[in-house]
């Protein structure tokens, strides 16, 4: 091996990665084709790009690859500019081993046999969707961006109404297709504004534009605008409840474990460009991602469809990973390493956790749902005893969104907790107080996670089942069980050492700041990496003592659910997920505005009645629809210039043309 091997292996191999996902799908366009071989030929494609991309983004990584390449095309905007750093590589990460399970989750969960209408439609756009993504990690000039970035958008679209005969379905595509594009808007004017202050549509080198010019402040809230949308961040989220609840189960899992990373890269390539960050958008991203980590989880606690409910959790990921940004923002500002070390490394590690275990759940709720028919958290129940793999790699993943040891989400937690410690401890001016308000509000989104997940595997898996469909429900197959198993393994393994990790996301961090973060510094001298595998091993090993001590001393018995010395206990008896929490849903029920319909009793011997309770998606129905129906009321008038008279049209045409000509450039 050559000393400049590695230096050139990474580049073929993300690209090849992306053309081959863009091709996956296409042996399902030849009608001729069988539909079922060329399912499987897809996922076979899939899995070969996973790998070989996977493969060179952990060359990259490894020996802190950066190479620019550069092709000449006929277009008006300069050189088609794409390049591998460690920072892209990073993000190619969960996009390829998402993609790779997702393949193969979709062989079970959506086989060509019972969909032959729309399995072509779905594996297409799924490999366009994936390709599309790379594209977007590894452009660098504004127009191969926007082209990228628009054939994932659309992708997206289509894939996440494959079941279009489904009104619902058409109603979340068209949410969704409206934000995505209100977004790119956003881009056209942010890339328009770099392009005033640099003189060239070609991203700028890392720390090259000065945050007090003329232009900083607004491309700095079009990012946080834009790319806000495609995240998910608060109170740009309203498309993403939606979409996840209708998408088919595994496309949802790449929509929340990747898509919306797509997004959060966005913001942090933006603001790597500059020098010379103020403090205040250190606060206001931290501040950002504080409203969305607690309006996220305090949202999926008052749901009832499981998807919906992960989809909420999503927002408060989302969240959490833009706290770690905050603070490394806030360590710009400072000067100092160590924040930039932590927010940032812990936001990048918290990137690849949420991706896993994220995708873990969604994998999971899709078995179920496959199982029972339902995504209704109350028509499910006594699940655990029919589907107990399924029901170990759910419990594996809420362990880990929950941020609980020895699981990968405790470990992105802990480096942005020492964030904000050393934020707090060693920051200045407003920037202490936003890091110590911070650190508070993790450990309370923490503490409502572990309600929610309580919930929702108390209600779907243990208890009695609640409909016919629970009492014959079976686990899936092997193509379904595979990549969930991958999923909670990759859990699981960063949980355990993430010392392994550490190299990675210095090396990621070091790309994205690499004039502040110095080579000598590492995760592994600022964050106990060590006693944290140390601390997994004991865990598991007291777990596994009691679970032998009471296997040893308690006789196995089979009974139906203790109902509290009821002799004849229901399914009617058990919590609900409105019962279950009820509590904390009145505690921030002026955030939800829940929505609840008591039985009316009127007598002693009142008629049959029913209780229900709903908490609507707020912002969306309660600010954006009055908002957007005053709008149309107000813009009425202007509506009757779209009268349909060609002619007029060309008019229009001709007198904007003229404008241009004599407005001067």
């Amino acid at each position: 091996m050559t000393a400049g091997f590695p230096d050139m292996l990474p580049a073929p191999l993300l690209v090849g990665a992306a053309l081959l996902a863009a091709l996956s799908g296409a042996p399902l366009l030849v009608r001729s084709f069988p539909v079922a071989f060329g399912q499987r030929l897809a996922a076979l494609l899939m899995s070969v790009a996973a790998l070989a991309g996977l493969a060179g983004a952990a060359i990259t990584l490894i020996f802190r690859v950066t190479a620019t390449y550069e092709l000449a095309w006929s277009l008006p905007f300069g050189a088609m500019t794409f390049a591998v750093d460690p920072l892209s590589a990073l993000f190619t990460i969960p996009v390829l081993l998402v993609s790779l399970c997702c393949g193969i989750y979709s062989l079970g969960y959506w086989p060509a046999r019972e969909h032959p209408r729309t399995v072509r439609k779905l594996t297409f756009f799924l490999g366009l969707l994936v390709s599309a993504m790379l594209w977007v990690v590894l452009a660098r000039t504004a127009i191969l961006f926007l082209f990228a970035w628009e054939i994932m958008a659309l992708a997206a679209y289509f894939v996440l109404t494959t079941d279009d005969a489904d009104a619902a379905v058409r109603e979340a595509g068209a949410l969704y297709l409206i934000c995505t594009h209100v977004g790119t808007l956003g881009l056209f004017a942010l890339f328009s504004l770099l392009k005033a202050e640099t003189g060239s549509f070609a991203f700028p080198a890392v720390a090259s534009v000065s945050a007090a010019s003329p232009h900083a402040v607004a491309i700095f809230l079009l990012a946080l605008v834009a790319f806000g949308f495609k995240a998910g961040i608060m109170p740009f989220h309203v498309w993403l409840p939606s979409a996840h609840a209708n998408a088919p189960s595994h496309v949802s899992a790449i929509m929340s474990g990747v898509i919306l990373k797509i997004g959060i890269y966005g913001m942090v390539r933006t603001f790597s460009f500059f020098t010379g960050i103020p403090q205040w958008w250190g606060i206001t991203v931290l501040v950002l991602g504080i409203v969305s980590a607690i309006g996220g989880v305090v949202f999926a606690l008052g749901q009832h469809d499981i998807k919906r409910l992960l989809a909420y959790h999503s927002i408060e990921n989302i969240g959490i990973i833009a706290m770690g940004i905050g603070i490394a923002l806030l360590g710009i500002t400072n000067g100092s390493a160590l924040l930039v070390l932590l927010g940032m490394g812990g936001a990048l590690l918290h990137v690849i956790n949420h991706a896993t275990f994220k995708a873990l759940l969604f994998l999971g709720a899709g078995s179920v749902i496959h199982a029972v028919g339902t995504r209704e958290i109350d028509l499910m129940g006594g699940l655990l005893k029919r589907m107990p793999r399924t029901a170990l790699f759910f419990m594996t993943g809420a362990v880990a969104i929950c941020g609980l040891p020895p699981l990968n989400g405790f470990v992105s937690e802990l480096l942005i907790y020492l964030g904000f410690f050393n934020g707090a401890m060693s920051g200045a001016g407003a920037g202490v107080a936003a890091a110590a308000l911070a650190a508070p509000a993790l450990a309370l989104v923490g503490g409502l996670a572990v309600a929610c997940f309580v919930k929702v595997f108390g209600v779907v898996f243990l208890g009695v089942s609640r409909s016919e469909a629970c009492d014959h429900a079976h686990e899936p197959g092997r193509s379904m069980l595979l990549p969930m198993a991958v999923l909670a393994v990759v859990c699981g393994a960063i949980g355990f050492a993430p010392i392994l990790v550490a190299p990675l996301l210095d090396a990621a961090v070091a790309c994205w700041q690499p004039g502040l973060v110095v080579s000598g510094s590492s995760l592994l001298s600022v964050a106990p990496l060590a006693w944290i595998s140390i601390l997994a091993a004991v865990l598991v090993c007291l777990v596994v003592l009691l679970y032998w001590l009471r296997m040893r001393t308690v006789a196995a018995t089979t009974s139906v659910t203790w109902g509290c010395g009821y002799l004849a206990p229901t399914a009617r008896m058990e919590y609900t997920a409105s019962s279950f929490a009820e509590m904390l849903v009145s505690l921030f029920a002026g955030v939800l505005r829940p929505d609840t319909h008591l039985p009316w009793i009127a007598s002693a011997f009142p008629r049959t009645s029913h209780f229900a309770s709903h908490v609507p998606e707020t912002v969306l129905e309660r600010i954006y629809l009055p908002l957007l129906a005053w709008a149309n009321g107000k813009m009425a008038p202007i509506r009757k210039l779209q009268h349909g008279q060609l002619h007029l049209y060309i008019l229009y045409t001709l007198l904007t043309l003229i404008a241009l000509m004599i407005i001067p450039a």
